[in-house]
């Protein structure tokens, strides 16, 4: 084996270039038709959305060529669905088409009307359930599968609407739904209604049941088994996302999973799936997150035991949006590990092989160049002594070494109600390729480690989470992994607010500071967000006007004069999570005092980057400024 030149940290020859990125593949949603042998899946390309059928022996094909596909309710998500050999999927601007899957064009089957999301076609391939929002009121909604008709509302009263689906025998449905104050993962409703088919020939509801109630209880992903005789569901009750299970006769509940460990994920958007039921009801298969990294479970329902399943889904530490075919039993997923680009694949349990359907990138790159996320742990600085996690990634090589201590990237994620995860991390894989140390930190707030690591945020956003992100940076300080003079602070969205609070809390501790799309007034976010986080800075901050000094206090514009450290802001032009507007009153702060600052205005771009130049021209952007402010400063 050759010796390893040497070469300054940051400045490592890396296999993970701008354009490669930028070109790679966007793996969001899959699943199977009715038939149990025909496989769909969703694309992102650039800023189109395709659909993709990959009928039974024959090769993958685009089913939608001008239509780009993409539910724009909330987040996002559910943007299609299948059943009795057609696709049903919302394009862009919000209407819901109909397609045959082996061949044909679309079709819309509604008017132009609001937006749509998670079109769920009945059991009998009858009908097309649907969520639908229009002028802030969303609910409930349905249409006949050829779309003859004009739809017709079936539920509203409640502000949010997610995850419908069908009795078996096509005469009951069930959902959540929740209200303000709430998010998804505070408080939601179950709900299940009782059909019939009025005078038009569309079913109505004829009697409702609301089924959990509880305040502070998150319920979401209900499913009914096959043989109609009881609905699934996920519940925090017991502190963590365990899977429960509601009997339909005698109106029992129980839970079917006690793991300390989430089977479920937050709702930020629509048709997440963590779990599905084999064609005869027997087996429950789910996804059991263990600090940000995934495995496969399975319960059984006669035995009532749940263990891991031991097969060559081992190869990856992440498993997304579990498909289980109606006839074969076959699971698919869209999988990834920290050194193998997202796929989607198939796997027969039971069986030694996994089909591959698509690869997101060229997986060019071998993964011995790769860096392999190792889970970390340090302490709060409270009086509980509070563990925080992380997933650190060490700078990686097979060519280049260097000496003394790499820069290091304390990358915050968004959300913040959200996690970092062992699933493939371009951005992780850029920075560690080029000899950065790279940590996610997983901040008290964030999901994954139990319902009350989660809400021990509520009250104290722009408190703990920049602490946490203090302290893990000392971490790798500590343990000698980072050079102390040399630490990035990263993050877009809530992220991006931790960095700007980082910058106001801390000067001086942090070299240079990327932000994405960064929150800086909270007045103007709780004013100018979309519908879905309009309330949600009840829980993180307090109610308005109640609240206000601590808005005041937590904003990073009312104290931008105490950012003096180098940062670059980029901000997508028509962003209406984080308007712009939230950047540029901190740019104008910047450069009235002259403190070193890029800004980067990406026109046609939202809340996070779509476009192939935009991705490729932010990460050589980044590498420049980390030249200029911190390799070589």
């Amino acid at each position: 084996m050759a010796a390893k030149k040497l070469k300054q940290f940051g400045l490592w020859p890396s296999p993970v270039q701008p354009a490669s990125l930028a070109q790679g593949l966007r793996l969001s949603d899959l699943a199977w038709d009715s038939d149990g042998e025909t496989l769909v899946w969703l694309e992102g390309r650039s800023d189109r959305g395709v659909l993709v059928c990959a009928p039974p022996g024959q090769a993958p094909r685009d089913l939608t060529s001008t239509l780009s596909v993409r539910a724009r309710v909330g987040y996002g998500g559910g943007d299609f669905g299948v059943g009795g050999g057609y696709t049903y999927f919302v394009a862009q601007e919000g209407r819901l088409y109909r397609q045959p899957l082996a061949g044909g064009a679309a079709i819309p089957i509604v008017p132009q009307f609001g937006h749509m999301a998670s079109p769920t076609v009945s059991p009998d391939n009858k009908w097309v359930l649907f969520v639908h929002t229009y002028e802030g009121t969303d609910g409930l909604a349905i249409v006949d599968a050829a779309g003859t008709q004009w739809p017709q509302k079936l539920v509203y009263g409640e502000d949010f609407y997610m995850q419908p689906c069908w009795h078996p025998d096509n005469d009951r449905i069930a959902w959540i739904s929740w209200n303000h104050p709430n998010m998804p993962w505070d408080s939601t409703l179950l709900k299940m209604a009782t059909l019939t088919i009025d005078e038009s020939g569309l079913p109505i509801v004829t009697k409702t049941e609301t089924l959990i109630d509880k305040p502070d209880v998150a319920i979401q992903q209900p499913a009914f088994s096959p043989d109609g005789q009881s609905l699934l569901y996920i519940s925090d009750e017991s502190g963590w996302n365990n899977l429960y299970l509601y009997d339909l006769e005698s109106g029992e509940h129980r839970a079917l999973t006690f793991d300390p460990g989430d089977v479920g994920r937050p709702s930020w958007a629509q048709g997440i799936r963590t779990y599905g039921l084999s064609p005869d009801g027997q087996r429950i298969y789910y996804l059991r997150n263990e600090q940000g990294f995934t495995h496969l479970w399975v319960y059984g329902v006669a035995t009532g035991q749940a263990r891991k399943v031991s097969s060559p889904l081992d190869a990856y530490t992440s498993l997304l949006q579990i498909a289980i075919s109606p006839a074969q039993g076959t699971l698919a997923f869209i999988a990834s590990s920290s050194t193998t680009g997202e796929r989607v694949i198939s796997y027969t349990p039971g069986s030694d092989t996994v089909h591959i359907y698509r690869r997101a990138t060229g997986e060019n790159i071998p993964p011995e160049e790769l860096s392999k996320p190792q889970p970390v742990q340090w302490t709060a600085g409270d009086a509980k002594n509070t563990t925080v996690y992380g997933l650190y990634y060490p700078p990686a090589s097979s060519a280049f070494a260097s000496t003394g201590l790499p820069p290091a990237i304390i990358a915050i994620h968004g959300g913040p109600t959200g996690q970092s995860s062992a699933s493939y991390n371009a951005r992780a894989q850029f920075f560690a390729t080029r000899g950065f140390a790279y940590l996610e930190v997983n901040y008290r707030g964030s999901t994954g480690y139990g319902k009350n690591y989660m809400a021990a945020l509520r009250g104290q956003w722009g408190v703990l989470d920049v602490q946490d992100a203090i302290d893990g940076a000392r971490y790798l300080v500590d343990a000698g992994l980072a050079d102390g003079n040399k630490l990035v602070i990263m993050g877009g969205s809530a992220g991006g607010y931790t960095v700007l609070k980082a910058l106001v809390d801390h000067p001086g501790f942090f070299k240079a500071a990327l932000c994405l799309y960064g929150v800086s007034n909270m007045f103007t976010l709780a004013a100018d967000t979309h519908k879905f986080e309009e309330r949600y800075l009840d829980s993180m901050l307090g109610p308005l006007p109640e609240a206000s000094d601590i808005y005041r206090q937590r904003s990073p514009i009312f104290n931008a004069d105490k950012i003096v450290d180098p940062i670059a802001l980029f901000q997508g032009e028509i962003d209406t999570v984080v308007p712009k507007a939230q950047a540029e009153t901190i740019v104008a702060s910047l450069q009235q005092r002259n403190v070193p600052h890029e800004y980067h205005l990406y026109p046609g771009e939202g809340h996070g980057w779509r476009k192939q130049e935009t991705i490729e021209a932010f990460y050589s952007t980044v590498e420049q400024f980390l030249k200029n402010h911190v390799i070589f400063a």
